[in-house]
């Protein structure tokens, strides 16, 4: 295989009736490291939207149990990537996200914008650092993977294409983007986690590298001293060379999912370490985890009331 054979595989492909199978390529084989990476930034802008970070702040999840936090919402995430969205632990994974937003009161239009940082954090990142851009085709697929996912978890009126997605996502932090005590609170135990995925000595420059990746709207809104211009420049420098160096490497024969990772440490015994309806928290509800978790998603509902 060429370095490029698996992109023409992905052309091939319909973008709407294959999009699972082509974010599935992008994000286990073509960019898994670039895909992780992204997804962590995005969670810092999803900080920066006060009405988000100071409901994370309240929960104390990410302040109290950053790591289960983190290790939870990547393999909810990641069980649908693997699986499907009609598979038994895709359909699970949805069900416990469903049952754990539905316990609080989060707006749709916050939801949406969470939605739309899935979709354009990662392509912004792989523009700036990736071995590849996105293709126009490929942007399609990932549009409507994250609609579809959207569509699952009940956001009504989620965007359609990818530059519906990235309107939505500009127009909404420029009118939201702010400073919030607990979202700042939030974010530093973010910057902490990262670091500890370090021996100790290498956290500081860990979460120095973070920081330079963050840009000047994130950082004004959590009011961080910015980085100095050399920090910033060496780190995005390195990481924009690790682009150019991976695009000279063979392609990955086997697939890496996110459950992979060496920054998931909450469940030791890798494969058979964690069931995907054990995941995540069960705020204000009594029984056992499958139970509390019984939830359907919001298609899954309709189309089973439709069959019946």
């Amino acid at each position: 295989m060429e370095r490029y054979d698996r992109l023409r595989q992905i052309l091939r492909m319909d973008p709407e009736a294959d999009c699972h199978e082509i974010y599935r390529l992008i994000a286990v084989y073509e960019f898994p490291w670039d895909v992780t990476r992204a997804l962590e930034l995005a969670l810092f802008r999803t900080y920066a939207v006060p009405s988000i970070g100071r409901l994370l702040a309240e929960t104390a999840e990410l302040t109290e149990r950053s790591q289960k936090r983190y290790d939870d919402t990547s393999l909810l995430l990641d069980a649908v990537v693997e699986h499907g969205f009609d598979s038994t632990e895709g359909r699970t994974a949805i069900r416990r996200i469903n049952r754990m937003h539905r316990s609080y009161d989060i707006s749709d239009d916050d939801m949406r914008y969470v939605l739309c940082t899935f979709v354009v954090v990662p392509k912004r990142w792989l523009d700036a650092f990736g071995w590849r851009r996105l293709t126009e085709h490929e942007l399609q697929a990932l549009a409507h993977y994250y609609r579809t996912l959207g569509r699952h978890m009940g956001i009504s009126q989620p965007p359609r294409i990818y530059a519906e997605f990235e309107e939505y996502l500009d127009t909404y932090e420029e009118a939201h983007f702010g400073w919030d005590e607990g979202a700042r609170s939030v974010s530093d135990a973010t910057l902490r986690l990262m670091g500890s995925w370090y021996p100790r000595p290498l956290a500081p420059l860990a979460r120095g590298a973070a920081m330079a990746l963050l840009d000047d709207a994130l950082l004004r809104a959590f009011r961080y001293d910015p980085p100095a211009d050399h920090v910033r420049r060496l780190v995005r420098t390195a990481v924009r060379l690790r682009g150019r160096g991976v695009r000279l490497l063979p392609p990955r024969r086997r697939p890496h999912y996110a459950r992979q990772n060496p920054e998931i440490r909450s469940y030791p015994g890798y494969p058979r370490g964690y069931r995907v309806a054990d995941l995540g928290t069960f705020p204000g509800q009594g029984g056992s985890p499958a139970e509390r978790g019984a939830q359907s998603c919001p298609v899954t509902q309709l189309r089973d009331r439709t069959q019946s």
